[in-house]
């Protein structure tokens, strides 16, 4: 099948894109950012994809399948631009794949869709509602995105859709919210809160995209792999040290002291979990991981050692 991949160029994209040329796909990809040395049986245009010149790659190539991975997801991004990447995007996918006679869509989005809150439910299905916005409005594009993306279940049924919400990533690239936020020695944490983080390798992570192509399933799907882990043994196991801070300090810390910097709508990330259910998803696409929790935080740990001074 021909597979253009938005967002190629992104540590997940090449994941994805190496994976279906080896099965024998053609692939293509579009992204404002150059993939150097992007290597054969894959052809990268560099362009905009809310721009004609993006538009014109649809016409070229008449691609049979769409794996939309051209979002910004990290949350120090301005948010205008955000929004108008992540809505603006998705929405030119959309309208494209309608025009272009696209065969199937497939949005990648995010578990953070459903917030984190202390009445959360422990497992999040696919069919309840974004629940975070009010605490941390930083999500709302993303959010957006995923609702405008969802649309195209009844909306555009001449198309197959299939909307992934995927938990945190984890492993030797560093890819990701989670990654990011324990790259340093210390990683804060905000005392008497340990909550459960949900992730994957990102090679798994690659391998679930891979198959949804393979199979795909109608619908929205919620993607996850091993068990959740608590923030405190994430830390330990990838070898750095916890600082457990009163809440104020810790929103004052923040980006000081070798500290990372985060919105202040994450607070609530790091207090309560986002745990989702995902079994739809197996069940559909018969997707099993194959890397456990432990050996992915010990390859971040491998990739990103902390320096002793």
């Amino acid at each position: 099948m021909r597979v253009l991949i938005p967002g190629i160029s992104g540590m997940i994209g090449q994941g994805v894109a190496l994976l279906l040329r080896d099965e024998g796909h053609e692939v293509y990809g579009i992204d404002r950012r150059p993939w150097p040395d992007a290597p054969k049986g894959i052809e990268i245009f560099e362009v905009d994809l809310r721009k004609r010149a993006a538009e014109d790659v649809f016409r070229k190539i008449r691609p049979q399948v769409v794996v939309h991975m051209a979002t910004v997801t990290h949350l120090l991004e301005k948010s205008d631009e955000r929004y108008r990447i992540n809505l603006g995007g998705t929405r030119a996918v959309v309208e494209h794949a309608k025009k272009y006679g696209v065969e199937h869509v497939i949005f990648v989005g995010r578990h953070t869709y459903y917030g984190a809150a202390p009445d959360s439910p422990l497992y999040h299905t696919e069919d309840e509602p974004p629940m975070g916005l009010a605490s941390f409005p930083e999500l709302a594009d993303l959010v957006a995105s995923d609702l405008y993306a969802g649309s195209a279940l009844w909306r555009h049924r001449e198309f197959a859709t299939s909307v992934l919400r995927l938990c945190y990533t984890l492993g030797p690239a560093g890819h990701g919210t989670l990654g990011t936020f324990v790259r340093g020695p210390r990683v804060p944490t905000i005392l008497g809160h340990d909550p459960l983080f949900q992730f994957m390798h990102e090679l798994d992570v690659a391998r679930a995209i891979a198959v949804t192509v393979e199979k795909r399933p109608v619908g929205v799907f919620n993607v996850a792999g091993p068990q959740p882990v608590p923030l405190s043994i994430i830390i330990k196991e990838t070898g750095r040290t916890a600082v457990a801070l009163p809440e104020f300090v810790f929103s004052a810390a923040l980006g000081r002291f070798g500290l990372p910097r985060l919105p202040a709508g994450a607070l609530q990330h790091i207090k309560y979990p986002i745990t989702i259910d995902a079994s739809a998803f197996r069940k559909a696409t018969g997707f099993v991981h194959d890397i456990d929790e432990l050996r992915t935080m010990h390859d971040y740990r491998e990739a990103f050692p902390v320096v002793s001074r």
